[in-house]
């Protein structure tokens, strides 16, 4: 029986993650009685049956069962199951096999050429992470991660969109002989065997690099220039505690990860807010940097914000998300005097601080 296939499918390079290379027999075909909406934690288009719409898509033919078999799995990862319908193509009606969500628990009419649009690469990218743990892990283990899996597509679709750096050309100058995904959860990890070109123009040898895959951040240090001081907030740090480290409650700014379709300035005042209590109505970037590029791809974006530290409502972080926060308020002598004393150990927060010092003057003249 052919498969109907509509929403992200409807892309090649979508197609081709799941399916692989080749040529598929994709011919155009409309659903009815079914219309497309934004559904689950990854905000993907999914089959929706409503009575009287109708969905334009694509009839897969010929596919094989190693084929059928990836189909159901990156449908079944998106909790879509398959169901027998009629499709109409321009030679008549056929039965086919559909995948659609029966239970939305929420979603939005969507435009798929609008959808597409915004997040295309997006969906190519994370159909490629998805059909990495074909056989090595259930679908519904892989819902869980969907929501992350965005965050960190939309990331590296930044990173790809960033300026390239005209002494080197990607294409010619690393060469990739494997590619794995090794982990997938909140987090992920990838190894690649790859060789690079060095700087006397030869290739180097065949190394095997990881990466620890996160998505981007934003980092906020509100400073009142008017008190001349600073919030800092401190909270238990799962990571630096697995790593060994023997005190892994850390003072630090407000900070968070960015949510696809948000901006860094918006994240970061939404990390202010939720964190800290604070409203920050001007906001001075610090810069954007990888911490540690030698093992992460984390790429964070550092602000200053301006803000009055004598109203402060709320805080605390979020309970659902584990958060248990608390904050205080020192003096710019006070954050500088933790600087040179190696008190504080969060990289982001040194970065900020060293920025304040630079331009302390300027914004206590332009905003006293």
């Amino acid at each position: 029986m052919d498969v109907f296939v509509a929403g992200a499918l409807c892309l090649p390079e979508v197609r081709e993650a799941v399916l692989g290379a080749g040529d598929i027999d994709a011919v155009p075909a409309t659903l009815p009685d079914h219309r497309l909406m934004l559904c689950g934690p990854a905000a993907h288009p999914a089959l929706v049956w409503q009575e009287g719409d109708r969905v334009d898509g694509l009839c897969l033919r010929g596919l094989t069962e190693p084929q059928r078999a990836a189909l159901t799995y990156y449908h079944r990862c998106f909790r879509q199951r398959a169901t027998s319908l009629a499709a109409e193509t321009g030679t008549g009606t056929c039965e086919v096999v559909a995948f659609r969500d029966d239970a939305p628990e929420d979603g939005t009419p969507v435009s798929l050429a609008e959808w597409v649009q915004e997040w295309g690469a997006v969906a190519a990218r994370m159909a490629a992470e998805i059909m990495a743990y074909h056989s090595r892990k259930p679908a519904e283990e892989m819902t869980k991660s969907l929501a992350p899996m965005r965050r960190r597509a939309t990331a590296w679709c930044a990173a790809r969109a960033r300026p390239a750096d005209p002494a080197h050309d990607l294409a010619r100058d690393v060469v990739v002989h494997a590619h794995k995904r090794e982990y997938v959860n909140f987090f992920a990890m990838e190894e690649m065997d790859l060789q690079h070109r060095k700087f006397d123009g030869s290739m180097g040898p065949v190394m095997n690099r990881g990466v620890a895959l996160v998505g981007e951040a934003a980092v906020l240090l509100p400073y009142d220039p008017a008190r001349d001081c600073v919030l800092l907030i401190e909270q238990f740090r799962a990571a630096i505690y697995i790593a060994g480290e023997a005190a892994p409650w850390t003072w630090e700014p407000p900070a968070g990860l960015i949510d696809p379709g948000e901006t860094p300035e918006q994240a970061a005042r939404r990390e202010a807010k939720e964190e800290a209590g604070l409203d920050v109505p001007h906001l001075e970037r610090v810069g954007s940097l990888y911490p540690s590029s030698g093992s992460s791809g984390e790429y964070i974006h550092i602000f200053c914000g301006l803000a009055d530290l004598s109203v402060i409502e709320g805080g605390g972080g979020v309970p659902s998300e584990g958060e248990d926060i608390r904050s205080k308020v020192i003096s710019f002598q006070e954050l500088m005097a933790g600087v040179d004393d190696c008190t504080f150990q969060d990289m982001p927060l040194v970065t900020a601080a060293l920025w304040l010092a630079r331009h302390r003057d300027r914004l206590r003249a332009e905003f006293c």
